[in-house]
């Protein structure tokens, strides 16, 4: 029973996660827009990477190489455009699983306040220090707050559980995040 905290836990991540799934396919997954949004961004990255390994090999006259770039330039575009579609689409059911996120998050809080529920193997770095060990009293750097603990296990669970159910990004979407730096273009 020494672990009994940590379990709950875990199950309540694994619970959660799995509702917010559920949530999410019930308003985005399911829609005919995701599915066509999704077919069209694999259809688009499968003809890019055609196309850029067709011409990775072949020398090309210069014609035939800037009608080539210009078609990769577009697929480009149309790929990023679809994969904002997909962001916007996706979007919506994110201010559900919030809140639906936060009830949680609150009730856990209020469970397991000031309780060590696990115990780290190892001493954190001072930063991380203060998330694993917050609201806890005492001076051991391994004891591990709820926060913590929660905070791991939703973050891997909810990932691999949008992995086994086939509703992971698209591997051509994840791209470098809201600040993208400037392509350049060698000619």
């Amino acid at each position: 029973m020494k672990y009994l905290d940590s379990v709950i836990i875990l199950a309540i991540s694994f619970a959660t996660a799995a509702i917010c799934e559920v949530i999410s396919w019930v308003l985005i997954y399911r829609t005919p827009s995701y599915k066509s949004l999704r077919s069209s961004i694999d259809r688009a990255s499968r003809k890019l990477e055609v196309m850029k390994g067709a011409s990775a090999g072949i020398p090309a006259v210069s014609s035939t190489k800037s009608s080539k770039v210009k078609k990769m330039d577009r697929l480009e575009n149309s790929l990023k455009e679809s994969s904002r579609d997909l962001s916007f689409a996706k979007f919506k059911s994110g201010g559900v699983v919030a809140i639906v996120l936060v009830i949680v998050f609150g009730l856990l809080n209020s469970l397991f306040e000031g309780k060590v529920v696990a115990k780290l193997p190892f001493s954190p770095i001072p930063f991380i220090q203060r998330m694993s060990h917050r609201g806890l009293l005492g001076d051991d750097p391994t004891d591990c707050a709820m926060v913590f603990l929660y905070f791991l296990c939703s973050v891997s669970i909810r990932s691999n559980l949008q992995k086994i159910l086939g509703f992971a990004p698209p591997r051509n979407t994840a791209g470098p995040g809201l600040f993208s730096m400037p392509e350049t273009k060698s000619r």
